[in-house]
């Protein structure tokens, strides 16, 4: 995605026949393809996620299919789709005949969410240091080095954009379907939470160097510091959002 916007995207197209269907004319006028509907639901996705966690879209806020197919230049039914899945992920409360309202920030529920995410982050590191293909492997290394980049000149954004990449490619390469479901669950509510609070009681930079630690350890395949990172970034974070808890009170 390019830095210079957050909601740029592109759709690929391309027309397959059925293997040996000949006497069957293709129509006239086709219809949305699946795949085509599916890209645009991501791109829709990733874009209103990246609104949410960056408080384009304010906590508490309302808003609305047409409103954001506009903004966004998408269609609603991806759009729709979007926000469904937004919805799982607790971003978005889908109220009837209330309309549709980004989720409140909770400091409490973050630190119930960090129970959970330290044991299941610590379980995909490991596993992603293991089952790691090269070329995923090589990926990790691009990511640690444009964490280091993040750090170095304090890019927030940059830092989020990157983590999300990350986060996505640990997923893959753990190839464990019950982690990455959980995972997904917690990844962007903790992006939102730290993007709203770092400012008042974490370290950027430092935050992306522990990335970077993690993710050149899975590239290494070293299970064991891969896991020992994540446990220096998790009790980081969880440092972090005690003295968020400690600053509100």
């Amino acid at each position: 995605m390019d830095s210079s916007s957050p909601i740029e995207g592109t759709i690929s197209q391309t027309y397959h026949a059925p293997e040996g269907v000949r006497d069957i004319p293709r129509p006239r006028r086709k219809a949305p393809r699946a795949a085509d509907t599916q890209t645009l639901t991501d791109r829709a996705y990733t874009d209103l996620e990246e609104l949410i966690v960056t408080l384009q879209l304010a906590p508490g806020s309302a808003v609305s299919e047409g409103m954001l197919s506009k903004r966004l230049k998408i269609g609603r039914t991806p759009i729709r789709e979007a926000l469904q899945r937004l919805a799982r992920d607790r971003l978005v409360a889908i109220l009837p005949r209330r309309g549709i309202v980004v989720s409140e920030i909770n400091v409490r529920s973050q630190l119930r969410l960090l129970e959970t995410r330290r044991e299941v982050e610590r379980l995909v590191a490991r596993s992603a240091a293991r089952r790691a293909t090269p070329e995923e492997r090589r990926r990790m290394n691009e990511l640690a080095e444009r964490f280091l980049r993040c750090a170095q000149r304090n890019d927030d954004t940059g830092f989020l954009r990157a983590d999300r990449e990350f986060n996505e490619l640990c997923l893959e390469a753990a190839r464990n379907e019950f982690a990455a479901g959980s995972m997904r669950l917690m990844q962007s509510l903790s992006r939102r939470f730290w993007y709203h609070h770092y400012k008042e009681a974490a370290d950027m930079p430092e935050t992306a160097k522990l990335h970077a630690d993690m993710a050149r350890a899975i590239a290494a395949g070293d299970e064991a510091e891969a896991a020992a990172a994540t446990d220096r970034l998790m009790a980081m974070i969880e440092s972090f959002t005690r003295a968020t808890v400690s600053a509100d009170t």
